[in-house]
């Protein structure tokens, strides 16, 4: 059946995407539908045709699925930030589940089933960070995300899912910007100041930190913009100006300087406490995080007798925590800063069983071994790409009998367990963990073994 671009089908929708659209099955053919549920019976349009797959827009949903619910969010459907606010919780975990599973059998070939999956214990503002493009509307500076696909900005002056903290602070520089007339920045024409505002706040700690990310090395009218912020929120503990004068879709610059307070905001994460900069990699989801690193902890089964290696550390909130259960845990990472970062978090908590080492992966591998370091857990925690060839090889070299893999994208996981395979581990756990709410996106914790 040939599918025509602009004619309406009547379907039922029976599945989701990767990315948090619903799929229908017309004449065989999979045709992807932002905004549906599972269920629902629906008159779609089809607005464009590939060879294998279509793309639709929901026209009248005829029979409504059991779990669609109305959206929380007034910019359910307009904003690109979330995908899933049309169903229930319920079945937002059911999907998630599946998404995990799915991959693992489709790309790692694997019949393993995750044991849990763990939901949030709020799906509203459990964000501790919130980046807000600024731009020029037609009565002042608004902030807000960018809509689906696009660099067009949706102006939001609440967010369901961001820190009410953040929102403020969003509101108090836009005033900020409308009371001096300071210019956002413009894409097109590569003119203005501000970019972004980004804020983190501190679930533990109840402080926040704002970071303004500006087209120039100085604010106009900067005092005031100090003045403002520092008098409407008590729990600012700093205020930072990030200079990116490049064009593209990168939000910070590599230069930050200080216009109030501290360079970095405090929390504590399993126990520790980091010192963090708008640079630092911190789980966004702090409840959950804790629960994450738990059965990162709970899959390395450590006692106080073992070796931990962990590749990928960051700045370490991951190492740290196996050190307050292993005899020696040592972490690499590439970025230096990150590295610096990392041993001023383990002396800041008083832990002197670990230590941190800057190279990548391949590297590392080859430097212990030489050293006659065979560690008895490997964990990673790679960032949504996985894991590259070099750390594949190097956790063959490195040989430990068990590898704890944290991942962000379920499809990567799956791809990098099969190639593990060839270095003699085999996945026996899993573990899946909502962490963002009202999205798709998903973290997995996995437990492999290493052959005998």
């Amino acid at each position: 059946m040939e599918l025509i671009k602009n004619k309406v089908y009547r379907a039922e929708l029976v599945d989701y995407t990767a990315d948090g659209a619903a799929v229908a099955r017309i004449g065989g053919i999979a045709v992807f539908v932002p905004g549906g549920a599972v269920g629902d019976q629906c008159d779609i349009r089809i607005v464009k045709v590939n060879r294998r797959m279509a793309f639709g827009r929901i026209e009248q949903v005829i029979v409504r699925s059991k779990s669609r619910v109305e959206p929380a969010c007034p910019h359910a459907g307009v904003c690109g930030g979330c995908c899933w606010q049309h169903i229930s919780y319920e079945e937002e975990l059911r999907a998630k589940r599946k998404k995990v599973e799915d991959a693992l059998q489709r790309i790692g070939g694997l019949q393993l089933k995750a044991e849990a999956v763990v939901g949030a214990p709020s799906v509203m503002h459990y964000r501790n960070k919130a980046q807000y493009p600024v731009g020029q509307g037609e009565n002042g500076a608004v902030t807000g995300f960018y809509r689906a696909r696009s660099h067009e900005i949706v102006p939001i002056t609440h967010c369901g899912i961001q820190s009410e903290k953040a929102d403020q602070a969003a509101a108090l520089v836009r005033r900020w910007m409308d009371e001096n007339h300071v210019p956002a920045y413009d894409e097109a024409s590569g003119k203005g100041v501000v970019r972004h505002v980004y804020v983190r706040v501190g679930d533990a700690s109840g402080q926040a930190h704002v970071c303004i990310v500006a087209a120039a090395g100085k604010l106009p009218a900067q005092a005031a913009l100090v003045s403002l912020l520092t008098e409407q929120m008590p729990s600012l503990v700093g205020i930072v100006l990030n200079i990116n004068r490049k064009p593209g879709n990168a939000i910070l610059g590599k230069k930050t300087v200080t216009l109030w307070g501290e360079p970095t905001l405090e929390d504590t994460l399993c126990g520790n406490v980091f010192r963090l900069s708008p640079q630092s990699f911190y789980q966004v989801n702090h409840a959950q995080a804790e629960r994450l690193y738990a059965c990162a902890l709970e899959y390395a089964a450590l006692d106080g007798a073992q070796t931990v290696v962990e590749l990928y550390c960051g700045a370490g909130t991951i190492t740290l925590a196996m050190a307050r259960r292993a005899a020696r845990v040592i972490g690499v990472e590439v970025v230096p800063e990150a590295v610096e970062n990392a041993r001023e978090n383990a002396g800041r908590n008083g832990l002197d069983n670990v230590e941190f080492i800057c190279a990548d992966a391949g590297q590392s591998a080859g430097m212990l071994a030489q050293q006659g370091i065979t560690p008895d857990v490997v964990v990673v925690d790679p960032p949504r790409k996985g894991l590259d060839d070099t750390a594949i090889g190097a956790i063959g070299l490195l040989a430990a009998a068990r590898v704890v893999y944290v991942s962000c994208d379920p499809a990567t996981l799956a791809r990098d367990i099969k190639l593990l395979e060839a270095q003699g581990y085999t996945a026996s756990r899993c573990r899946v963990f909502d962490l963002f709410p009202r999205t798709a996106h998903v973290e997995t914790v996995a437990l492999l073994t290493r052959d005998k």
